[in-house]
């Protein structure tokens, strides 16, 4: 299995991001996984909150970077193509699908959140938190969108959340070495392969309008193109993309 940065366990945290980021501002450089049985505090994207039950994984990569905050985002996706590699190992190819742009649906029902922050480092460096939740043993209820859990799917229990950790930081360390040698196409590539609603009309609910169009695909930075019902091609870079009411 590939090597992967050391793995820092720990019972309850408020949000594993959270001690990502207060180990950064104190000059903490990483790479280290951050990873708890508990959140009490978990946030998802646009400080939705996050629950995790134990039995289900939560964790964060802290890491630094010395690369502009654009490209530093497109570990997003490396993060989303190791999720989905979870995915695969648990229940099989094919089951989980990546929507635009890192969520990682299983049948249709989202399984894992990720949360990338980031911020400046003293040396002009950015220092990363690449924080993910997986669904393992228990979905919640009370969500936005429908979700799910591997454990839904599988005839045996979910693997530990260790144990998954072990599995998730070992093909992230694969896809990011693929990123840093060969640039973002084999990411690109990759999520491309695996994802959800590509040729099929979505509407992108964006800061401050909402866009209906077909998406056609990623840009070579990771952006969404969406072709709009007049022809227009519109790049999008932030924000939430439903297809089909999902």
């Amino acid at each position: 299995m590939t090597a992967h940065p050391p793995i820092e366990a720990y019972d309850e945290l408020d949000s594993t991001n959270a001690e990502a980021r207060r180990r950064a501002e104190a000059g903490e450089a990483g790479p280290v996984w951050i990873t708890a049985a508990v959140q009490t505090a978990g946030r998802g994207r646009r400080g939705r909150a996050w629950s995790t039950k134990r039995g289900n994984l939560a964790a964060t990569l802290l890491t630094t970077i010395d690369r502009p905050p654009a490209e530093a985002a497109q570990l997003s996706f490396v993060a989303a193509l190791a999720a989905c590699d979870l995915a695969d190992t648990c229940l099989g190819p094919g089951a989980a699908r990546l929507k635009w742009p890192n969520d990682v649906l299983v049948h249709g029902r989202k399984a894992v959140g990720i949360l990338v922050e980031s911020g400046s480092r003293p040396d002009g460096r950015l220092w990363l938190a690449v924080g993910v939740g997986v669904n393992l043993a228990h979905a919640p209820q009370d969500v936005e969108r429908p979700a799910t859990a591997f454990a839904d799917h599988m005839a045996s229990p979910p693997p530990a959340p260790r144990d998954a950790l072990e599995v998730l930081a070992a093909a992230f360390e694969r896809w990011r070495l693929a990123w840093v040698i060969q640039g973002f196409a084999p990411i690109a590539a990759g999520w491309s392969e695996r994802a959800t609603g590509l040729g099929q009309r979505c509407e992108a609910r964006l800061p401050s309008r909402t866009l209906a169009g077909v998406a056609e695909g990623l840009d070579p930075d990771g952006a969404l193109r969406l072709r709009l019902d007049d022809g227009a091609l519109e790049r999008i870079t932030a924000g939430d993309v439903f297809f089909g009411g999902a």
